[in-house]
């Protein structure tokens, strides 16, 4: 991993001013598969639009010189929430008695990969929450199986399959306790006060 560069970290709990930005990095993280209906660029702002609207909403961006870098996005699914029923095998109940914090996207542009970049997103976006435990889903063949293996080198573990709608692939989900014991380094990210954005601002 080569050193970490200086990022700025702004955190969103509301779509309206950063949505462009969402959908401009989102572009060209999924480059090579945005031909495909469930990753073009229409069906992920639909998923953002809808997901922006759900309760616990926050996104996670970097930025650097002002430009958008990264991201990272979520919301909170209750007991029941259909994230859970399209689980299979049903999840531990531990799991899904108390609201969890659903991390629905993550990613960095391909120049910023490897720098640990997408993991301050993650760290950053998790320190907002109160929720015990976050779930994710990820693509088990995705970068050559690189992704999920870097899933569970931040302490994600599977639990079980999911297909959110029939133009995705059978996706690996996975869980963690939202607080572990390591620190991130931040020693490198600026924050900005008027960076955060509170619903009804």
């Amino acid at each position: 991993m080569t050193t970490a560069p200086a990022i700025e970290l702004r955190t969103f709990t509301t779509l309206d001013t950063v949505r462009g930005d969402l959908l401009n990095v989102y572009a060209d993280v999924r480059a090579p598969l945005l031909h495909l209906p469930n990753y073009a660029v229409t069906a992920f702002g639909e998923r953002l639009d809808r997901h922006g609207a759900e309760p616990g909403f926050v996104a996670v961006l970097a930025y650097a010189d002002g430009h958008p870098v990264g991201y990272a996005y979520g919301n909170t699914i209750e007991h029941g929430d259909r994230y859970w029923q399209r689980t299979s095998p049903t999840p531990a109940e531990k799991y899904t008695e108390r609201p969890a914090v659903a991390l629905k996207e993550i990613g960095v542009r391909p120049t910023w990969r490897k720098t640990g970049t997408a993991r301050r997103i993650h760290d950053a976006l998790l320190a907002t929450r109160d929720e015990p435990y976050v779930t994710l889903m990820v693509n088990p063949a995705a970068g050559d199986r690189k992704v999920h293996a870097l899933y569970k080198s931040w302490g994600y573990e599977d639990i079980g399959q999911s297909q959110p709608s029939p133009a995705s692939p059978v996706l690996t989900v996975m869980i963690r306790a939202t607080q572990q014991a390591s620190t991130p380094d931040t020693s490198l990210v600026h924050r900005s006060p008027v960076a955060r954005h509170h619903q009804g601002a």
